[in-house]
């Protein structure tokens, strides 16, 4: 408790320990990779693409760290004196675009939601299910084909309560998701449904006899093309389920649930189908279905995703990573990954003006904006709907586009 852990690099089944450090610092990995992304919702400063970081610290070592100079962090050997800077919450302005909030732990979400906000633009139910839940869903649907001792005990342990094994996940999903729905009612809270890969879902308890070994997970089975596969859909119908418990029965209707990484229309029609078949119809008692806008073919097909979903959320980190052909996990190419690129800035133009065309809600949850005030800048010139920020960087955004609102109303008013 209150140590810096230094690593080579984290995975999913690694957030408990981070929840209980005060920062962490790490040889691998860029500005949006795994153990970053993760840091950032937790609150924690992180460094990342350090080389030797482990090479050049030591047990027992004290050091200050501080992420406080933009895009660079640094380590200072010894215990160094700093400032805490206060805002007063009466002076923020309000805004036109809505500004919204990354989340994901739902433990975290009542104290969150006293931030100024217009609600959750990201709510990731991986971290639900690889701190809280732990298991496979498979593995509590096939109990009887597991074949490690070890996790069919683990398993027993957890689910221990329950008369079916199954209904464990649903449980724990459900009142993880309701917590965030409810810290934040009735301000829309968008959750985005299950998008852990290949080698990520086999690291749960039980996980490793239900996937297969993956060349790359990160363009392999994941997203949307699980959710409607034979070998997974029993899985995703425990999801649903769960989603369903919430708006239902807790009646919390302000969860919008969101597809991830969804490479076709064809494939977004066939998510719709099974969300149906568990009683998430789309249209009834309110609900709406985003679709993450991750890929280039979201964005080049935006018109006919437009006709499927009530709307969009740019994952900038992904379309960047695919837009220039990196691996945003690697520390060699980290220099060229930048969302304002011309390649990455023409398609949001795109696909911003395409929405709009279409009467579709667009927003985005990338790093980008909380990261770069100018891109924020950029956005609200297109006319986005929303920008969904961590919450570190929500007040400090909020005022950069407060003002640039205020320079396009003073430029509009000159021109009329």
């Amino acid at each position: 408790q209150g140590d810096v852990l230094v690593a080579d690099m984290t995975y999913p089944d690694w957030e408990p320990i981070m929840k209980r450090s005060k920062c962490n610092y790490y040889n691998r990995g860029g500005r949006t990779c795994h153990a970053a992304i993760i840091a950032r919702e937790l609150g924690i400063p992180a460094i990342v693409g350090c080389d030797h970081a482990t090479e050049r610290l030591k047990d027992q070592q004290e050091v200050t760290v501080s992420c406080a100079d933009g895009e660079e962090g640094r380590v200072y050997n010894g215990l160094l004196s700093f400032e805490i800077e206060e805002l007063q919450l009466d002076d923020v302005p309000r805004t036109r675009t809505q500004i919204l909030m990354n989340v994901g732990n739902p433990h975290e979400a009542f104290r969150l939601s006293m931030i100024p906000n217009d609600g959750v633009g990201l709510a990731r139910t991986e971290f639900i299910i690889a701190n809280h839940i732990k298991v496979h869903p498979l593995a509590l649907l096939h109990f009887d084909q597991l074949k490690d001792k070890a996790a069919k005990w683990e398993i027993s342990q957890l689910t221990t309560q329950y008369e079916k094994m199954p209904d464990y996940f649903v449980d724990k999903l459900a009142s993880g998701i309701g917590m965030l729905a409810a810290a934040f009612y009735p301000k829309p809270v968008v959750v985005r449904m299950s998008d852990l890969k290949s080698n990520e879902y086999a690291n749960l308890i039980g996980g490793r006899d239900f996937e297969p070994e993956e060349e790359n997970p990160m363009m392999g089975w994941r997203g949307a093309s699980r959710y409607y596969d034979p070998k997974y859909q029993a899985a995703y119908g425990l999801e649903c389920k769960a989603f369903k418990r919430v708006r239902d029965d807790m009646g919390l209707t302000n969860i919008i649930p969101m597809i991830p990484f969804c490479r076709t229309p064809a494939e977004g029609r066939k998510v719709l189908e099974e969300m149906a078949k568990h009683g998430l119809v789309q249209g009834e008692n309110g609900l709406q279905v985003y679709v993450m806008c991750e890929l280039p073919s979201n964005v080049e097909l935006a018109d006919r995703f437009s006709e499927i979903f009530d709307g969009f959320s740019i994952g900038s980190n992904d379309l960047t990573q695919l837009t220039l052909g990196l691996d945003r996990d690697s520390a060699l190419v980290s220099h060229l990954f930048d969302e304002r690129d011309e390649a990455v800035k023409r398609k949001l133009e795109r696909v911003i003006a395409t929405a709009k065309q279409f009467n579709r809600k667009i927003g985005i949850c990338g790093q980008a904006p909380s990261d770069y005030p100018e891109f924020a800048q950029f956005l609200v010139e297109q006319g986005i709907d929303s920008i969904s920020l961590n919450p570190d960087s929500v007040l400090k955004t909020l005022l950069a586009i407060a003002k640039t609102e205020a320079s396009m109303l003073q430029t509009l008013t000159t021109r009329s």
